[in-house]
């Protein structure tokens, strides 16, 4: 094929051919082969594919990216203050063992992904990519062919993690683009919080696509935090595929301070009864961010619980998607399903595009949506103000009291704290 047959699919997916997967498995190579293959009946979508209506893909589908390289990082200015933490650094798609500090602890599994994948480990092999085989989505099938390393985390039966799992999932380079990975097992009765950021040492127009796959089993908990600060010039797209076991709880907070493009996919399956079920977002947009909240929440068993609010602040000219979903299948009878989604443009330039949706098939549900649009309340300003509070300190403090509420099922204190200083910071 020459050059000039080349489609602009086939000249982004040739930046992968540097990579050498010939040492893995022979399991692991089989599913490559078969995400390959699903390659060839994908195409990037565009305007027209409902699912990415907002979202154009230009900035990164016309960019001629290179392989992260594996190198060193100061990992300094990414902690979280006071946080104490078991600590998994990734670079460039890249586990960092040296950069990490892991404690260990009597039934709990920690390692890279890429030493999972040669440990013999049932429980791995069962739960790979299981989550996330012939979804239609392209992104997620790039991954799926092309994914480096990251984390594996497996907690054992009744095991409760006596640390949180912090992830600093860091890239670098100009035009670099990489691809990690996670897997997070938690067995019956079992209990862990993970926190993962994604951030920017140096360089810009870097790309990561990074998929994330987490089975909750029955009577567990897991509570994962997502960090986005990778500056207003990278671009990120994270999946996570999330299944649920009876009585289950699961519990994700994503907070995005910026970015250039960022595109979050997120999908959970509850496919059993008694299911606590809870999405919580915050994303701050300035200058031309873009940043695109996809959510889909589906109830295939009866007695569950999803509870949804995502909110957002918009600035300059920066856009904003939201698009959440909710499916309450035939047999999810008793469902409670709870969707909302509020917005403030602090400029008459920014954009904000929000679709919550519920289709449900079964009779005997509550479930609501709502969506909502606005700038500042002027009457609050000017009350807050007749009580001697300065204009600009006004609207300061409902900016961070409306942008703190997002986040308020955040139960590790440290970030808590961490996310309420960066929200003040944004706005001082």
């Amino acid at each position: 094929m020459t050059t000039a047959e080349l489609t602009k699919k086939d000249k982004f997916l040739t930046v992968f051919s540097s990579l050498d997967f010939k040492s893995e498995p022979e399991h692991y190579a089989q599913l490559r082969k078969e995400a390959e293959a699903e390659l060839l009946t994908l195409d990037f979508p565009t305007s027209k594919t409902e699912y990415w209506k907002y979202t154009r893909l230009g900035k990164i589908t016309n960019n001629n990216f290179q392989i992260g390289k594996v190198e060193q990082v100061d990992i300094k200015p990414f902690l979280i203050p006071n946080l104490d933490a078991n600590l998994l650094v990734v670079v460039n798609g890249f586990f960092m063992e040296e950069l990490s500090q892991i404690a260990s602890q009597n039934g709990i599994t920690v390692s890279s992904l890429s030493k999972a994948k040669t440990q013999n480990s049932t429980v791995f092999a069962k739960h790979f990519n299981q989550y996330t085989q012939n979804k239609s989505e392209l992104f997620l099938a790039i991954n799926n062919a092309f994914h480096t390393d990251g984390i594996y985390i497996e907690l054992a039966k009744n095991t409760t993690a006596e640390k949180p799992y912090h992830i600093i999932n860091i890239t670098t380079e100009n035009n670099s683009i990489s691809q990690s990975r996670n897997l997070f097992v938690s067995s019956a009765g079992s209990e862990v919080k993970i926190i993962e950021s994604f951030v920017n040492a140096n360089g810009s127009e870097n790309f990561i696509n990074n998929v994330t796959e987490i089975y909750v089993a029955e009577n567990s908990m897991v509570e994962y935090n997502k960090i986005q600060d990778k500056k207003d010039t990278n671009f990120s797209i994270s999946t996570e595929q999330v299944y649920q076991q009876a009585n289950s709880n699961f519990a994700i907070n994503t907070a995005t301070f910026n970015g250039a493009l960022v595109r979050n996919n997120l999908n959970i399956e509850v496919d059993a009864s008694n299911c606590e079920t809870s999405l919580s977002g915050l994303y701050l947009g300035k200058n031309k961010d873009h940043i695109d909240n996809h959510t889909v929440v589906d109830h295939k068993k009866p007695h569950c619980n999803s509870f949804e609010v995502y909110k957002g602040i918009l600035d300059d000219e920066s856009t904003g998607v939201f698009n959440g979903k909710v499916f309450v299948r035939q047999d999810a009878q008793k469902t409670n399903a709870f969707q909302q989604n509020n917005n403030i443009l602090l400029s008459d330039n920014a954009v904000m595009n929000s679709k919550p949706e519920l289709e449900i098939y079964a009779d005997d549900v509550k479930c609501s949506h709502g969506s909502t649009t606005g700038q500042i309340d002027d009457e609050a300003i000017f009350y807050l103000q007749s009580r001697g509070v300065g204009r600009k300190s006004a609207l300061n403090l409902m900016i961070n009291a409306f942008a703190k509420d997002a986040l308020e099922k955040v139960t590790i204190e440290a970030l808590q704290e961490y996310i309420d200083a960066k929200i003040e910071e944004r706005f001082a």
